[in-house]
């Protein structure tokens, strides 16, 4: 089993592995690590733990049942990382390529909650960084699972993503509001911003650390203060951040 470089992470891991083979049986395939957990950046105060479960076919409702009471038994544990935990259980077929018809999966939240979610066209995005850097914690390589992701494909997403859920922001910001999302979305167009360049994903961390390089002075400072941002640290980004969204908008165009 894949050992993270941190043991109580590595233990609820395991527990949920052993958990969930339990409930579906023959029903299971395999279970995955993505997002920054395995690309290094991973952050003890605000990271999450990105994981794919993957299954034979869709599950039935009863399945769909025992999972969501163990998922309430995990979040009402002890583990500090509990409730940390984020990510889809998704049958092999509508896993092979993303397609907005399929695209309903019983998902777990940030938070403990567990529910029916829709994944929208990031699940492209999702697919490339399984397929290229997920780490398996059991089950085959997800290079066997997942059809190959091209890089226009991932332009096509991050310019769809930047349309469909940043634009609309620009008229009625509340997200934004919350100092943490406008760290959030500031690192989201670095990265936006470097996949439109080079047509690959990198961690949105590196990806600002390109774009305070490649973007100019203009947002320089911007970038530096979303990578440091700390809870209460008394920055209030609002308008710069809106500016760049606004940048990211005219470059993608």
């Amino acid at each position: 089993m894949f050992s993270t470089p941190y043991p109580d992470i590595n233990i609820l891991l395991h527990e949920l592995r052993a958990s969930v083979q339990t409930i579906l049986g023959d029903r299971w395939i395999g279970m995955y690590l993505s997002g920054s957990l395995t690309s290094g950046d991973f952050n003890l105060e605000h990271s999450d733990i990105d994981f794919v479960i993957v299954t034979d076919d869709d599950l039935s409702a009863h399945l769909i049942q025992a999972l969501e009471d163990l998922h309430t038994r995990i979040a009402a544990s002890d583990s500090k990382w509990a409730k940390r935990l984020e990510g889809p259980y998704i049958a092999q077929q509508p896993l092979r390529r993303y397609d907005p018809a399929h695209a309903k999966h019983p998902s777990v939240r940030v938070g403990g909650g567990f529910g029916i979610d829709y994944q929208g066209i990031d699940g492209i995005i999702q697919r490339f960084i399984l397929r290229e850097r997920g780490v398996v914690v059991a089950g085959p390589a997800p290079c066997t699972l997942i059809d190959p992701v091209l890089p226009d494909d991932l332009r096509r997403a991050s310019s769809g993503i930047l349309r469909e859920w940043w634009e609309p922001q620009l008229q009625d910001p509340f997200r934004l509001y919350v100092r943490e999302y406008q760290a959030y979305a500031v690192l989201t167009m670095c990265r936006i911003l470097s996949t439109l360049q080079y047509g690959t994903i990198i961690s949105k961390p590196r990806a600002a650390r390109w774009g305070k390089e490649a973007l100019g002075e203009r947002w320089a400072a911007l970038i530096e203060r979303a990578l440091a941002w700390q809870p209460e640290d008394g920055v209030d980004d609002l308008n710069e951040t809106l500016d760049f969204i606004r940048h990211t908008l005219e470059r993608s165009s």
